[in-house]
């Protein structure tokens, strides 16, 4: 299918590895110019490399940024002052009782999975409605609708993702500018493989048994009842930022495996 996404210009934060990787090659496939952000010189070199043996005609640079502060940001958009997709993915996770949760670790927190996206959109979204197009994505997480005893810290910070990307939602009416939230659940990746080896109940068990165990123990409500792939999420993200999903605004997308049991 044609995302109709030649000529449209991307920027991805957080897009040296897992999901952010992923949308980054697949909106260079639909023909997009990729701008992908991460802290480490080395990653974005790696990363442009995997992208281009992916996508040999790709358009895609790389931009060192640290987002999680504000001056980060402001060197960000200096270097790049227009996008006509912003796909806010930067983030990270914890696991921590919630009382040794300390102030700094909801402030570092909220900086990086809110705060970073509330700045670039603050620059970006207001284009985008001048132009009159533009997309504008929040990787959230399924943690965004329930929140985890373990990590109250990250869930609250994906919920407010969630509130963010709808009130901007509500002042695109009338425009061709959409903003959405996308819900993956646990996506394969080096960190998260690591994580749900904390999750073993014995030890010397494979990474396939860990995995059918998190699923029977913590997500038992999963339908595929397996990790999602990046690719799966990156598919989505293709869709909402083409024209073809201009019909979608608003919306916090599942992308869970089936893990919400309601019909809404």
């Amino acid at each position: 299918m044609d995302m109709q996404l030649q000529g449209k210009t991307a920027l991805i934060t957080g897009a040296t590895a897992g999901i952010g990787l992923a949308i980054a090659r697949t909106l260079a496939r639909e023909g997009a110019s990729v701008t992908i952000t991460g802290r480490s010189p080395d990653k974005l070199d790696e990363a442009v490399a995997t992208i281009r043996s992916a996508v040999p005609q790709a358009r895609v640079r790389a931009l060192v940024a640290d987002l999680g502060n504000a001056e980060g940001a402001a060197q960000l958009i200096a270097a790049q002052p227009e996008a006509d997709i912003l796909i806010n993915n930067l983030g990270f996770y914890e696991a921590k009782p919630f009382a040794e949760i300390t102030d700094a670790d909801w402030g570092q927190m909220l900086e990086v999975n809110v705060m970073s996206g509330v700045r670039l959109s603050r620059h970006y979204f207001p284009q985008m409605l001048a132009r009159n197009w533009g997309r504008v994505i929040f990787i959230s997480s399924e943690v965004g609708a329930f929140t985890p005893p373990d990590m109250v810290h990250y869930g609250v910070s994906k919920s407010a993702q969630l509130a963010v990307a709808r009130g901007l939602a509500e002042l695109t009416k009338g425009t061709r500018v959409t903003v959405n939230s996308v819900l993956p659940a646990a996506t394969r990746s080096d960190g998260i493989v690591e994580y749900l080896r904390q999750t073993a109940p014995r030890p010397g068990m494979t990474d396939a048994e860990i995995e059918a165990h998190f699923f029977r123990t913590f997500r038992p409500s999963s339908l595929i009842a397996r990790m999602i792939e990046a690719d799966e999420i990156a598919a989505m993200v293709a869709l909402l930022a083409s024209p073809l999903g201009a019909a979608s605004n608003g919306a916090a997308v599942r992308v869970e495996g089936g893990s919400y049991r309601s019909i809404l």
